[in-house]
């Protein structure tokens, strides 16, 4: 990262271009005969009018070489610059040894808070599979902003409102056969299940259902009281699969908080003249913007989530002046955030501005869709509890020898799920396959974590790693490539960030991970020469903190031993 803004610092007088998009546009050559790092010289062509070519020959001319830099030639429309490897490698590995976990962290934040809406389960409904990319997504970019000196705030915005809950009541009061603090998740949603099910045949009970949910709405103490118990015996039981996923929530703040807090944003749209009646409802009119109504009231007096959402917006502005509101929501909801957004712009809330909807593909498992209404749920236990089971036997087979091969298993079968949506881009669909997430020689999460611990075995073997070195030794191939990986990681946490996609990070370390081995199987770390074996020591150190760093930026464990 260093060399780019020192290179992008050095270019952008000269072509009258700011730093951080020159930073963006420098890349970093796969012929390392070209250079260590290239500029693109098409870019400038329309404000410079010349051909790129002749560009790169008028910065070659007028460009002074910045410190750590031998040489630069312009080659076609590129102008190749060349490190001075000794000088780079120095300071990288200094960088890294020195700041340990910090590595890869900074205070760009200053402080600044980021408040990030993500997983938002429902109330007695499954903690299922479809949540997976919510809570990876949301939880990474979560600690991302904290490394980089945000003051992040983790939201569960719970589905814990709504004529579902009148649904619950009436199958429990129906078919109970317990307390209902004895309930797990999984036979709430039975009840859930069967309701519709005779609800198909008895339409009555969708009457009973809205009367139940009426009770809720009016403090009825029964219908309150087990509401509640419902809700926290959910709380309780997805805690559990969050503390394996090393997920945590700052506020647990769902949908009903704002039950006393949505009033006044009605109130406000109507006197402002934003929102209108049309059919008994309350609505704000989008046609001027090309978008369907956005409802606010229902003609039975009901609110939906839309106005939650807005009263949710509003309270967090108030109480947290937050810097940016995230929000990591599938793409089916897009129309929503697009409506919520415009209104509160109408609404005069300036900071609108600063609220961003992370949308994200589907993942699903081969076999397709599935709907709690008709019970067909894939849990995210069962898959973690799948997944750790699968790598048991896996790890088995590879390390007979390993003591703890439990621990082990769960910090790699878990890391294998959450890495299946972190290591591409958010907005693809992803299908799960247990052939490809589980694979120890594929671009996975067990194969970092493998080559995590395999520099955590090298320095092991290796003993005390001596104080000193001297990088320049390091001008082989291999190193030079796993220096320049290093190097980048930094830059990717910010990019990361910047973008709201994880994957930049994930690629980053998968980088780091190719070229690592790479480095491991061509070049002898434990070389005779003490000289040789104590700089490779050292930028096996390096490799083993950055891998470290980077899986535990996405959520996963860094295991020692595999």
């Amino acid at each position: 990262m260093d060399s780019v803004k020192t290179l992008a610092s050095a270019l952008a007088p000269l072509c009258g271009i700011d730093e951080p998009t020159l930073m963006d546009w420098i890349e970093v050559p796969k012929n390392t005969e070209m250079g260590d790092y290239a500029f693109p010289c098409f870019r400038l062509s329309k404000t410079m009018r010349k051909a790129p070519n002749a560009i790169a020959a008028e910065l070659e001319a007028a460009l002074t070489l910045p410190a750590g830099f031998t040489r630069c030639e312009a080659v076609g429309g590129y102008l190749n610059f060349f490190t001075d490897k000794g000088a780079v490698a120095d300071t990288v590995l200094r960088r890294v040894l020195k700041e340990g976990d910090a590595y890869g962290t900074s205070t760009e934040g200053n402080g600044k808070t980021v408040c990030i809406e993500y997983s938002s389960i429902n109330i007695a409904k499954p903690f299922g599979f479809h949540h997976l990319p919510s809570t990876a997504i949301g939880n990474a970019l979560y600690r991302i902003y904290k490394a980089l000196g945000y003051n992040t705030v983790g939201i569960n915005h719970l589905g814990d409102w709504g004529t579902q809950f009148g649904k619950m009541i009436t199958a429990y009061k129906l078919w109970g056969d317990k307390p209902v603090d004895d309930y797990s998740i999984r036979e709430l949603v039975a009840l859930y299940v069967r309701f519709h099910e005779e609800a198909e045949r008895d339409p009555s009970l969708n009457d009973e259902a809205r009367a139940w949910f009426r009770k809720i709405e009016s403090h009825d103490p029964e219908a309150r009281t087990l509401w509640e118990k419902m809700k926290d015996a959910t709380i309780r039981e997805v805690k559990v699969t969050y503390r394996r996923m090393g997920v945590d929530f700052d506020s647990w703040n769902g949908e009903a908080f704002y039950e006393d807090k949505m009033q006044p944003i009605i109130d406000e749209l109507r006197e402002k003249g934003i929102s209108k009646v049309d059919q008994g409802a309350q609505i704000v009119d989008l046609s001027e913007w090309n978008m369907p109504p956005c409802i606010i009231v229902k003609s039975d007096g009901s609110t939906i989530y839309a106005t939650r959402d807005l009263a949710a917006a509003c309270y967090r502005k108030a109480t947290y002046d937050f810097s940016k509101l995230l929000y990591v929501v599938a793409y089916q909801q897009d129309l929503h955030f697009k409506q919520f957004f415009k209104v509160l712009e109408l609404m005069g809330r300036d900071w609108v501005r600063d609220c961003v909807h992370v949308n994200f593909g589907m993942v699903s498992m081969e076999g397709g869709a599935f709907h709690t209404r008709e019970g067909k749920v894939l849990y995210l236990d069962d898959v973690l509890d799948a997944a750790v089971e699968k790598t048991y036997d896996i790890i088995c087979e590879k390390s007979p020898d390993l003591e703890d091969k439990k621990s082990a298993a769960e910090a790699v079968g878990v890391g294998a799920i959450l890495w299946s949506v972190l290591y591409n881009s958010r907005i693809k669909d992803v299908t799960f396959s247990w052939d490809k997430v589980l694979n120890f020689d594929g671009e996975t999460a067990p194969y970092v974590q493998y080559t995590h611990a395999r520099s955590c075995s090298v320095l092991r073997k290796a003993g005390e790693r001596p104080a000193e070195y001297d990088a320049s030794l390091l001008n082989d191939p291999e190193s030079v490539a796993l220096l320049k990986a290093i190097a980048a990681f930094p830059e990717a946490v910010r990019s990361a960030a910047e973008k709201y996609e994880p994957y930049v990070v994930a690629r980053a370390v998968m980088q780091i991970a190719n070229a690592f081995n790479r480095f491991y199987y061509e070049q002898r770390i434990m070389a005779d020469d003490p000289a040789i074996r104590a700089a490779r020591l050292a930028l096996c150190d390096a490799a083993r903190q950055t891998l470290k760093n980077g899986l535990n930026l996405l959520g996963l464990s860094a295991p020692e031993r595999m």
